[in-house]
């Protein structure tokens, strides 16, 4: 699924990395846990996630995701999208909460990481 695909299902507004919405996206995780995502992620991930800081860029950079979706309407500070910007990530925001936003992706075919 590409990241222009991730947009269109969850209704997403794009915060930066236009340049990147063709890029595929392979699986998808959900959460506010970043050593979960440590743990359990697989590259070219989408993390979904409620919390806003650079370190969930930081994390997704370690982890070779490529897209970062803040759910319920979150968005990140500039310095957070300036970090994603230069780690070429893209990053969206939706109003969906967690749990609808990994169902609309799951429903529409993008695996899970585990």
């Amino acid at each position: 699924m590409r990241v222009r695909d991730i947009k269109e299902i969850l209704e997403a507004e794009l915060l930066c990395g236009e340049e990147l919405l063709d890029t595929e996206v392979l699986s998808a995780c959900g959460s506010d846990l970043m050593s979960d995502v440590l743990a359990f992620v697989k590259e070219q991930s989408l993390l979904l996630t409620g919390l806003v800081n650079p370190q969930v860029v930081r994390t997704a950079d370690m982890m070779d995701m490529r897209c970062i979706v803040f759910v319920r309407g979150k968005r990140p500070d500039e310095g957070t999208l300036a970090l994603a910007r230069d780690r070429g990530i893209a990053v969206m925001s939706t109003g969906l909460r967690m749990y609808s936003a990994c169902g609309k992706l799951y429903a529409a075919g993008l695996a899970s990481e585990v």
